[in-house]
């Protein structure tokens, strides 16, 4: 009898199916991400806007030590710091190609084919987020370089390239840039919508940070500190006037943590 079986049916009783799982969501995330061509875009905005605003930056630092104000002069700076100080501008182009990833599923309604495919709303988001933290190390990396790249360029006698210092900025940057795409991610998967996700980032990265401090009172700053961008920026500078560096980068990571877990309830309490 087993003769006059479905050459399929007998290879399928042997053996289990292939390409399922976790490793077959990520390929199909991975898959997916490349086939937009609005991600083509982020990357590109992300390399103009880090190479302008780390000109600029590096501009502003050699005027400054050749003017007649003293509390201009910055000496010589690490290239790799000019890097770093642009990445607040920067990020806001990484951030959105994390965004599409999620919030473009929903506003196309393909998040319904993209849910029979992977019924499992905690694998499916964690492929998401394995593919997203993925390609935004890589072109923090790569940001990183270009960002120093430009500092020697501009800064001259003024910069100063070592190359363990500047790999560990560019390091730092990536870790960084991943850790708030993550958090993105989540976000997108609770918010469902890039303009509520977007607001809600520019409101934590930049806005409130900047409006807490306005008062200069302990408590106030104790929470800017405790806000995502401003512990990214602690952890890139290595400052530690509030806390150690690697705090921030941790503060950081639980934010992305928490993002994560409030996508995955909503993902699991509503449908799509």
């Amino acid at each position: 009898m087993s003769d006059t079986l479905p050459r399929t049916t007998r290879r399928d009783a042997g053996h289990p199916p292939s390409g399922g799982g976790l490793p077959g969501a990520i390929a199909s995330e991975w898959t997916k991400l490349w086939s937009v061509r609005s991600v083509w875009w982020c990357l590109l905005s992300s390399a103009l806007l880090m190479a302008a605003t780390a000109g600029q930056l590096a501009i502003y630092v050699a005027n400054g030590n050749t003017d007649d104000d003293p509390a201009n002069d910055r000496g010589v700076l690490a290239v790799g710091r000019i890097a770093v100080d642009a990445v607040e501008l920067t990020q806001f182009a990484v951030i959105a190609l994390a965004l599409l990833t999620i919030t473009s599923e929903y506003s196309s309604g393909t998040i319904r084919g993209t849910l029979q495919w992977i019924p499992s709303r905690a694998r499916m988001l964690l492929a998401k987020t394995t593919v997203v933290a993925g390609v935004t190390f890589g072109t923090g990396l790569l940001l990183g370089g270009l960002g120093a790249a430009v500092a020697v360029a501009v800064l001259g006698e003024w910069g100063r390239l070592e190359p363990a210092e500047t790999v560990g900025h560019a390091v730092g940057l990536a870790g960084y840039l991943a850790l708030i795409s993550v958090c993105t991610l989540g976000l997108g998967a609770a918010l469902r919508g890039a303009v509520g996700t977007l607001v809600t980032l520019f409101l934590l990265l930049a806005i409130v940070p900047t409006m807490l401090r306005l008062p200069d009172l302990g408590p106030l700053n104790a929470i800017a500190d405790a806000l995502p961008g401003s512990a990214g920026l602690h952890f890139l500078r290595g400052e530690s006037d509030a806390y150690p560096a690697l705090v921030g980068l941790l503060i950081v990571a639980g934010w992305a943590v928490a993002a994560l877990l409030a996508g995955l309830a909503v993902l699991r309490r509503r449908d799509a």
